[in-house]
């Protein structure tokens, strides 16, 4: 598990090398800067503590509470024809696991707060690796293929879907990149799920 840091007010920030390739193409390295200097406005919006709060919330749930406990109240709400969209659920949410498990253990790609002192965290990270965000890839997809079964339940879901994926900005444990890749394999983890019959 990645170490949770907090930047006083009175420490200046400290860039950290990241394990990169010895030589990376300048574009690649401006994005990596762009990038994280995104990271540190994001992550500035936890300096109060109700936005921190919620968000850690958001976060928490999404960790799958929220999404389990949607899969139990479909099936008690609509009994056996529920069983369909709540294996199709599953079978995004495991395939989802396989893919991020294996991006995360190939790409190895450093969480921000592992980057840079200025990014205060104060939620620990469930592993080490940032690449892609796994909160954002199974909220998506737990979206669409709940919301494939029960089209009135956007209003809600997606919205939360939202907040999940905020939330792992706002705490600074995720680039946008890694956000954004998790709600693209989101979208086909849950594509892929919708195909079952």
């Amino acid at each position: 598990m990645a170490s949770v840091r907090s930047m006083s007010a009175s420490m200046p920030e400290l860039e950290l090398p990241a394990p990169l390739p010895a030589r990376l193409p300048a574009p690649l390295l401006r994005f990596g800067a762009a990038e994280l200097a995104w990271c540190r406005r994001c992550n500035a919006l936890s300096g109060r503590h109700f936005v921190e709060r919620g968000f850690a919330l958001v976060s928490r749930l999404g960790d799958g509470v929220f999404w389990y406990g949607l899969m139990l109240l479909l099936l008690a709400v609509d009994g056996l024809a529920g069983v369909g969209g709540v294996t199709r659920m599953l079978a995004a949410g495991g395939l989802g696991l396989v893919l991020y498990k294996g991006l995360k253990r190939s790409t190895r790609r450093l969480r921000p707060c592992a980057r840079s002192t200025a990014i205060r965290v104060t939620v620990a990270p469930l592993d080490e690796y940032s690449f892609p965000s796994g909160h954002t890839l199974h909220a998506v997809a737990f979206t669409i293929t709940a919301c494939a079964q029960h089209p009135g339940l956007v209003w809600a879901l997606a919205p939360f879907a939202l907040l999940v994926a905020a939330s792992r900005l706002v705490l600074g444990l995720h680039y946008p990149s890694d956000v954004l890749a998790g709600a693209l394999l989101g979208a086909l983890c849950a594509s892929l799920a919708l195909l079952l019959p």
